[in-house]
């Protein structure tokens, strides 16, 4: 059951839906005038039909299908790390280029006030 939200499948919501569909439809029609008022009988037997189908026809069974061990195999683990010495020795190179210019800077003196 792979496609399962909080341990619910997708009947379920679709039965939700078609009872929320059926609600909105019906309450509108029992607003209408005249006899439009019966097309909530039809649109109630609809709904169960859909129901009744979805809940003695399931898709998958019930029980879960007895699956193997997933063995998770790192396949770019080589070239992960071939990647991260790459982008360490490029940081170590451009801090070891940029520190003797960060110490040896020149620091001007001051000129000294004259009256």
């Amino acid at each position: 059951m792979t496609n399962t939200v909080l341990e619910v499948g997708t009947g379920i919501f679709i039965i939700a839906l078609v009872w929320i569909a059926a609600s909105v439809f019906g309450l509108m029609l029992l607003r209408a005038s005249g006899s439009a008022k019966l097309g909530v009988i039809p649109l109630f037997l609809l709904a169960v039909t859909i129901t009744l189908a979805l809940i003695f026809f399931p898709r998958s069974p019930e029980t879960p299908t007895p699956f193997k061990e997933i063995e998770i195999v790192d396949t770019l683990f080589i070239g992960r790390y071939i990647l991260l010495v790459v982008a360490s020795l490029v940081f170590l190179v451009a801090f070891f280029m940029l520190l003797p210019f960060h110490l040896l800077e020149p620091v001007h003196a001051k000129a000294l006030r004259t009256h």
